[in-house]
């Protein structure tokens, strides 16, 4: 008989080709599919070209550029410097040459490759997801076990349609109760980081249960999956329900009529057992989640926004101490200083964290007949062209553009300053994105990482700010 296993056991084991170190623990996997982008696939298809070998599975990878390109109202195919002109000139060849499609700059369906691939039916329950990005971990919203891998590995899965995979631990994290008004997927999954700690999860595969998790969209669990990296998780998976069902039917590359069906019923069935054993949980009560926001320069440096900012004194080790310390000196906060106190210069919506129609929805609803305070700055980028072309045909656009945000063009835009979206140093930002570290979104740059809604109360107040005290 069969001993109980978990969801993310059964996805390893259905995707083993081989067992390289005859306990399991080290496998060949599959991997179904598998999504490119312009940064971080150079190198591995020079290997390629170097060694004379083919892609193995065109048809299983999709090519998107996001990282590099800008986001200037009017599209533009012109990169801001000549290394990005470099690397989407090389991509392009790449994806021509090896017979991989690629949505460009000017696609259509061009955007951040983790909302791309969802919103097309690229991804499917089930699957094996590997990719040159840590966010990857984002599809495990859909019941995918997805995750970031590095240069090389890409170079043996674009040859292979495998990668080396060592076996991770499992972490249940349950999640009881519902959200209170004005708190969000992203405080959910801030409030672990911060109880857990940046390193908490390193070496395990994270399973989100429990009623809060079921009661969230699709969209809500992307951005939890996709921020489970944070903590050190190298996967995040939430088993797929009725609701991923609705998510995916009529996707472009979902699967349709009598295949759709018997694949939906498969789908249904991926749970762990009921009796599986976890390594470890965790349990997270939602009531009792707050509207968060990061204080330091790491997504575990985060606390409730009626809180303050911490004193180094008050920490229990010498390591922990400098840590708070230095955060604090490079953010430019007092200790005792109330989190709401903190003035901003910027205001950035966007990322593959939170740039999808849900949270673009979440932001207008409070920003809905209010002004950017003055003397900050504030933008939205649309997660992809087509979240762009929903929202304008839903009139946020002008909700945004009424209020004083930029209505942007999608890409990975100022979560990370590789474009010409950036902060100059000492600007002080509120951002849905997912990562605060020093010099993340502009050399000396402070960012302050929240939900959409909350990047749009702060932006309106001209500080960190409750949104629940806006009455949305």
């Amino acid at each position: 008989m069969t001993p109980p296993r978990t969801l993310y056991d059964k996805l390893v084991d259905a995707h083993t080709v081989a067992d390289l170190d005859g306990a399991g623990g080290t496998v060949l996997l599959y991997i179904d599919r598998s999504v490119l982008n312009e940064y971080t696939s150079p190198q591995a298809f020079t290997g390629l070209r170097e060694a004379g070998r083919p892609v193995w599975s065109p048809r299983s990878m999709l090519g998107v550029v996001d990282h590099v390109n800008p986001t200037t109202p009017t599209r533009s195919a012109t990169m801001p410097d000549a290394g990005g002109a470099e690397q989407v000139a090389y991509f392009a060849r790449n994806c021509r040459d090896f017979g991989i499609e690629l949505f460009d700059v000017l696609h259509p369906l061009q955007g951040i490759e983790h909302v791309v691939a969802p919103e097309l039916g690229f991804v499917l329950p089930g699957m094996a997801i590997a990719a040159g990005d840590s966010h990857t971990t984002t599809y495990g919203a859909l019941g995918a076990l997805g995750f970031g891998i590095g240069t090389s590995d890409i170079e043996h899965m674009l040859a292979t349609s495998t990668v080396v995979y060592r076996r991770l631990k499992s972490l249940r994290v349950e999640v009881t109760g519902r959200l209170p008004t004005g708190v969000a997927a992203k405080d959910i999954v801030m409030s672990l980081i911060g109880r857990i700690g940046a390193d908490g999860a390193t070496g395990y595969a994270i399973e989100f249960a429990g009623e809060a998790i079921s009661a969230l969209s699709v969209e809500g669990r992307m951005t939890i999956c996709n921020m489970s990296v944070e903590c050190g998780a190298r996967g995040a998976l939430i088993a797929p329900d009725e609701r991923v069902l609705a998510y995916l039917r009529g996707k472009p590359r979902a699967p349709s009529g009598e295949l759709w069906e018997r694949a939906a019923a498969g789908w249904l069935r991926l749970a762990s057992d009921p009796d599986a054993v976890f390594h470890r949980t965790v349990h997270l009560d939602a009531q009792s989640v707050e509207p968060m926001v990061t204080w330091g320069t790491s997504p575990d440096q985060a606390a409730s926004v009626l809180a303050s900012v911490p004193d180094p004194a008050q920490e229990a080790s010498d390591a922990r101490r400098r840590d708070v310390a230095r955060a604090l000196d490079y953010m430019g906060l007092t200790p005792g200083t109330p989190l709401q106190d903190i003035r901003i210069d910027r205001a950035f919506i966007g990322s593959c964290t939170n740039a999808r129609i849900e949270d673009l929805r979440e932001a207008a609803a409070v920003l809905r007949g209010r002004r950017v305070a003055y003397g900050v700055r504030a933008m939205v980028v649309p997660g992809s062209s087509a979240v762009r072309r929903q929202a304008e045909a839903e009139g946020l656009d002008r909700v945004f553009a009424e209020a004083g945000f930029e209505w942007r063009q999608s890409g990975c835009s100022m979560c990370l300053a590789m474009n010409d979206d950036v902060l100059a140093a000492g600007e002080r930002c509120a951002s849905s994105t997912n990562r605060n570290f020093e010099g993340r979104q502009g050399a000396g740059g402070r960012t302050h990482l929240m939900s959409p809604a909350m990047v749009a109360a702060a932006a309106v107040c001209g500080h960190l700010a409750d949104v629940r005290r806006l009455g949305v």
